[in-house]
């Protein structure tokens, strides 16, 4: 009982204040790091880089701190130790391509032209994407005539939106465009859609309104999903609709199904969805279902897209 109470009145006397010393070292760490990011977002980079090199030896694998003492020291000139922070970031964990570009920074401020273009090199090749931050800083005014760096741009370039130089993703663009929809059959007016590319051309997106009035609405995102090797569409509509398909460019149309689907009725709909191109402002949308697991098919609706834009 005596040494109960005893740890009672030291964790009375003593417990409060530990509690306190802990508090007041997190407060002032994180004043710290406020008053670095403060100055480093001021370009401040002397003060900065003060503020950066001590949080950095307090806690050495954080490749931010680093990183952001590698720029402070490259905006006061001290090249050598910039370069040492910028290896300290990239072995605390910093994505390779950030650091390799601020090196390349590094040495072309040295005239070190060889070593410049090498990490550009090395950044471009681990997906360096800033393209505007290439073309205009100005340390690299002298390396843009060489042949080396226009490649360096072009693969930067290609980094900065892949799905647009995948020959995969660009399958489906022949349905991009502005479309009136009619009924294939009798040419009755359906509705009308804009199919355009987001998401820096990785998704194709649609955007579709029926005819008459009748307020229905939905949009699909259309994507070829890499490692499946196959072609996914998404589709959701204002009345709390949404099918998966899945499929793939197949002699020129696009193939799309889906898995069979409960329906309140207790059967189960698989759907074949097609997308062929008549020519190029022409485009047939064609559905089918099947409740007996695609021994028999009927069709859900037959469209064609006519475009107008």
């Amino acid at each position: 009982m005596k040494k109960v109470g005893i740890c009672l009145v030291l964790l009375m006397l003593f417990g409060g204040n530990r509690e306190g010393a802990w508090g007041s070292a997190a407060d002032d760490k994180m004043a710290r790091v406020k008053q670095a990011n403060d100055a480093y977002d001021a370009k401040d980079w002397k003060k900065a880089a003060a503020l950066y090199e001590k949080i950095a030896e307090e806690e050495p694998q954080s490749a931010r701190a680093w990183y952001r003492l590698g720029i402070s020291l490259h905006g006061i000139g001290e090249e050598q130790r910039a370069l040492s922070a910028y290896e300290k970031s990239l072995k605390a964990g910093l994505p390779p391509a950030f650091g390799e570009y601020q090196i390349a920074l590094v040495y072309a401020s040295m005239k070190e032209k060889e070593k410049a273009i090498l990490y550009l090199q090395k950044a471009a090749t681990d997906g360096f994407s800033q393209l505007e931050q290439l073309d205009s800083d100005t340390e690299l005014a002298e390396l843009r005539g060489d042949e080396r760096f226009t490649k360096v741009e072009e693969q930067t370039r290609r980094n900065q939106k892949p799905c647009a130089y995948a020959p995969e993703n660009r399958q489906f663009d022949f349905w991009l465009g502005e479309w009136n929809v009619v009924t294939t059959k009798d040419g009755i007016a359906a509705g009308s859609s804009r199919i355009e590319l987001i998401l820096a051309d990785c998704v194709v997106q649609e955007n579709w309104t029926s005819g008459g009035n009748i307020g229905y609405t939905g949009k699909s995102y259309n994507i070829y999903n890499q490692a499946l090797k196959r072609w996914e569409q998404y589709w959701v509509d204002n009345a709390g609709g949404n099918i998966f398909f899945y499929g793939g460019l197949k002699n020129g149309v696009m193939d799309y199904w889906t898995d069979t689907i409960p329906q309140p009725d207790g059967t189960k709909l698989k759907r074949h969805l097609q997308f062929i191109r008549l020519g190029p402002d022409t485009v047939r949308q064609f559905s089918q279902g099947s409740t007996d697991d695609g021994k028999t098919w009927h069709v859900e609706y037959d469209f064609t897209y006519q475009r107008t834009k």
